[in-house]
């Protein structure tokens, strides 16, 4: 597989915003988060699963706008960088060298963006297959980017040195490969949001096995893991955080604060190893705190904008925060850990 490159230029927002446009701050109840939330002056394209490497500066996609955007937070000062048309990127992560990593959800592609040269390269996916990367993470070698493709039913493995692939087809029909975490021990995990299953694969040899989940109408959508191993879920449709035990396959499950009309979907594990996720059922998205140690829900905090639906969150442990796009067209944080 050779990548193509291609120049690509940043174009700074015409007029960034001095302070967040929406926050809760001096709002707060007790046992409430500090959500502070960026407004993205590109309206109606769906600014999506920040990340961020050093808490300074959060890089975003557009998933309906083509791009690859960045806030800076100390100051709300936003750029863009626009991807080819038909991108339709999904998400981004950033590796340790400070590439930025694309899904091309809709172009059949996987993009690497250098800021320190402005390079921009594409990685196409062998004869289109698999046609949809959906959500990236890196392992802990810094070697291989592995990657859920829900429409294909399949899961990737991408070698960044070599760019060589390594496709992994899901056995169950319509599966729908979605959330993807990377234990300790460097197995790799994956929701199947089409099914009540979670999914594993070897690192080594690219087995998959699959463990079915006790409720027939579970559909887990997001994925995290504690230091004990444990795989979280959020069911998407019935409104659970749930717990799997590798070693012994148990389950444990909780219903969400708004049961039925809950519809976890972004999800992120902090370092107390406390579960954070949000339901986006209610109008007013409801961003929650589940302490397993204890068995209960210790927070329950409005999004300050609305929130849609946010989709994907990931947890900063230096600054001890949560970042997360929404479908009201904010980048957000939220202070899920306060710095003494």
């Amino acid at each position: 597989m050779r990548p193509a490159l291609m120049p690509l230029a940043f174009l700074l927002a015409a007029a960034p915003a001095a302070a967040q446009d929406f926050t809760n701050a001096g709002q707060l109840d007790a046992d409430d988060v500090l959500i502070e939330e960026w407004a993205i002056p590109h309206e109606d394209t769906r600014p999506r699963d920040p990340f961020t490497a050093d808490g300074e500066r959060v890089w975003f996609v557009g998933q309906r706008g083509d791009y690859l955007g960045w806030l800076e937070p100390a100051t709300g000062e936003t750029g863009r960088l626009d991807l080819p048309a038909g991108t339709g990127p999904h998400n981004q992560i950033v590796d340790a060298e400070g590439h930025i990593w694309i899904a091309g959800n809709r172009d059949a592609y996987i993009g690497r963006y250098d800021p320190d040269t402005g390079q921009f390269m594409r990685v196409e996916m062998p004869n289109g297959v698999p046609r949809d990367p959906h959500t990236l993470i890196m392992d802990q070698s810094g070697q291989y980017l592995w990657f859920t493709a829900q429409g294909a039913n399949k899961i990737g493995r991408l070698d960044v040195s070599t760019f060589e692939l390594d496709i992994v087809d899901v056995a169950t029909d319509s599966a729908r490969p979605y959330g993807i975490e990377i234990a300790a021990d460097g197995m790799v995990w994956v929701v199947l949001l089409g099914t009540n299953k979670i999914a594993s694969v070897h690192p080594d040899t690219l087995q998959l096995t699959e463990y079915t989940l006790p409720r027939e109408g579970t559909r887990p959508r997001r994925i995290g893991i504690t230091d004990n191993g444990y795989v979280w879920y959020v069911d998407y449709a019935e409104g659970y955080v749930g717990a799997f035990d590798p070693a012994t396959n148990g389950v444990q499950e909780w219903r969400a604060p708004n049961a039925d009309n809950s519809r976890p979907y972004g999800m992120a594990v902090d370092a107390q190893n406390r579960i954070w996720f949000v339901e986006t059922g209610p109008e007013i998205n409801n961003f929650v705190g589940f302490d397993p140690v204890t068995e209960t829900f210790f927070s329950q905090t409005p999004v300050p904008s609305g929130g849609g639906t946010i989709r994907h969150m990931q947890f900063f442990e230096p600054n001890g925060e949560i970042w997360f796009g929404a479908d009201t067209n904010t980048i957000g944080r939220a202070v899920v850990m306060p710095q003494e």
